[in-house]
């Protein structure tokens, strides 16, 4: 959830959209509760839906898109966490009752549900056989996701939950749209602060304002957009500060109270012109801004006419102020008639900035090579697919690392251990974004183990599924003459192979300079049908008797007649032929 009302629809105008290179060769923290929800809004009908998505995220991720994944899940939440989940629970269960005390409901439930419990265990079991890192935040995964973001170990977030602004976040990916030419949906910090000149503490107060994941509720009365304008009339730096003294009733108005005499600066004007200055005075003296006009005396004022002398704009000025310091003053009452507003144990979850159960000072975060076997049999057993097709979707992935191997000059063994790179096959286009279309072709050391067979009905059936995301769109692999094709990254297929993108690109000039010498060489007659330099007809393309050249004559009655030049001219009827010579 994160902040009450709606919040992504207030910073909406303020996200962005990248291409398929946005996280190339970056680090990316994956709030995993997040993953796993998502799968119960799918239409899909597979068993464990939540590692399907999972097992096909995260290849994406890696191969795809190349970005380094650290995946973070929740720990203990807090008592007011546990009490607002009971709350969420009665609203969704159509039972209205009062909020329990914080002591009883850290009794009744601590965790989550057994179910959700044993899916982020399962999914936890899945990432680590990719050799991926897996930490465990102390409390909430948002926030430690925030963490290693603000702290510079990782380049974004990936979660929908918007407290993890709160927390500190600089960088969330909100949303992940594998088949697309921009898949990234994610909002800067920077952007918000630019944009709606709000910083980390102004949206801590508009979340303790409209409700947050720890009280939902917020202040009676108050709505996101009054949190907004009500917020950034005060620094950052002093917000919570005011928010303590209004919700404790020590604080007043930031402004003159609203019994206080305001002065009357405005002077009269002139019923009939509008313009400073009494009718009778202009009577006697002619009016200035009339006369200026070249006329003598005052003229009528148009309808709607508003005098914009300075009097005038001071007197709107007073009214404004006015207007706007009773505004404040309903605003700050409903905040002083707020019970126990604001909770400051809330306002330090937020600012607090160490979210791991660590005791060393950093956490430690390394990938490493992915358990293959035991990685297969997992996914076997959990998702009943055959071990053939799961190696065909690994393949990307384990491309991907031994691409990267050997870019920096590590000893790799061959390639699943029976295949090496061969060459450079075409370029290719995928939503707008260009790859190198790679054969791997099979070392005639290794053993007959095929990668991918005829999958059995049910993986067919699994993985022909369209859910709301296109999880299955991994890096495809095509055979060809017992050689595995992949699509790779040009610039990793340059770092790890210079030398075959030097003879790819060798050819590919060799070719080009092949057929324009072969266009030049071909002589160009504008007569010949099958000329390039010349469009063909569609009777040419498809011959028919209709497309064949008639010559006219004329029967014995006098009308044209339209007969074949070939042998076996067709007879037809006078009024056939009548209708042909209309047509």
């Amino acid at each position: 959830m994160g902040v009450g009302g709606n919040f992504w629809e207030m910073v909406k105008p303020y996200g962005r959209r990248e291409g398929f290179d946005y996280l190339r060769n970056k680090r990316v923290a994956v709030d995993l509760s997040y993953w796993i929800l998502q799968h119960q809004t799918a239409a899909t009908h597979t068993p464990n839906p939540h590692l399907r998505l999972t097992f096909f995220r995260t290849i994406n991720l890696f191969s795809k898109f190349g970005a380094f994944p650290v995946f973070v899940t929740d720990g203990t939440p807090s008592p007011l966490k546990s009490q607002a989940r009971i709350l969420r629970f009665f609203r969704s269960s159509g039972i209205h009752l009062p909020l329990p005390d914080t002591s009883s409901a850290a009794a009744v439930v601590v965790e989550r549900n057994q179910h959700f419990l044993k899916c982020v265990q399962e999914c936890v079991e899945l990432v680590e056989l990719f050799g991926m890192p897996v930490l465990k935040a102390s409390g909430e995964a948002e926030g430690l996701c925030a963490q290693l973001n603000k702290q510079g170990r990782v380049d974004a977030c990936i979660t929908s939950d918007s407290d993890a602004f709160l927390f500190g976040a600089t960088c969330i990916i909100k949303r992940l749209i594998p088949n697309s030419q921009e898949p990234f949906e994610f909002y800067l910090m920077s952007d918000i602060e630019a944009g709606l000149g709000l910083k980390r503490n102004h949206l801590i107060a508009i979340a303790l304002l409209v409700g947050n994941d720890f009280h939902l509720k917020g202040v009676q009365g108050i709505g996101l957009q009054t949190a907004l304008a009500f917020v950034k009339s005060f620094h950052q730096d002093e917000v919570l500060h005011r928010l303590c003294q209004l919700g404790g009733g020590t604080g007043n108005t930031p402004t003159n109270k609203p019994d206080d005499p305001i002065l009357k600066t405005s002077s009269p004007h002139c019923s009939l012109c509008g313009h400073p200055g009494s009718k009778r005075s202009h009577s006697k003296d002619s009016c200035q801004r009339c006369t200026s006009a070249g006329h003598e005396g005052c003229l009528q004022k148009p309808i709607g006419f508003r005098c914009d002398c300075s009097s005038c704009d001071q007197g709107k000025k007073e009214k404004e102020h006015k207007k706007n310091e009773a505004w404040k003053m309903r605003v700050c009452k409903k905040i002083a008639t707020e019970p126990n507003f604001p909770n400051n144990e809330i306002i330090q979850i937020y600012l607090n900035n160490y979210h791991t159960n660590f005791t060393d000072a950093e956490p430690f975060i390394s990938w490493k090579s992915p358990n293959t076997e035991m990685l297969i049999d997992y996914v076997a057993f959990k998702l009943n697919w055959e071990p053939s097709f799961i190696r065909q979707k690994l393949f990307p992935l384990l491309s991907t690392i031994f691409l990267r191997k050997t870019a920096k000059n590590q000893e790799t063994d061959l390639l699943y251990g029976q295949y090496e790179f061969d060459c450079i096959q075409r370029t290719k286009i995928r939503f707008g974004h260009t790859f190198y279309l790679v054969s791997w072709k099979k070392s005639t050391q290794t053993v007959n183990n095929n990668i991918y067979t005829t999958p059995s009905k049910e993986a067919e059936d699994y993985d022909g599924l369209v859910d709301i995301f296109d999880e299955a769109d991994v890096t495809n692999v095509h055979i060809d003459d017992g050689c595995l094709m992949t699509d790779e990254n040009m610039d990793l297929v340059m770092a790890a192979y210079p030398e075959k993108v030097d003879q790819f690109m060798q050819q590919k000039e060799h070719k080009e300079s092949k057929s324009r010498k072969k266009a030049k060489a071909t002589p160009e007659d504008s007569s010949s049908p099958t000329s390039r330099s010349v469009q063909l007809n569609i009777t040419q393309f498809f011959r028919s008797s209709k497309g064949e050249t008639y010559e006219k004559i004329k029967d014995d009655d006098g009308f044209p007649v339209a007969k074949r030049n070939a042998a076996g001219s067709t007879k037809f009827s006078k009024s056939a032929r009548r209708r042909l010579l209309l047509e």
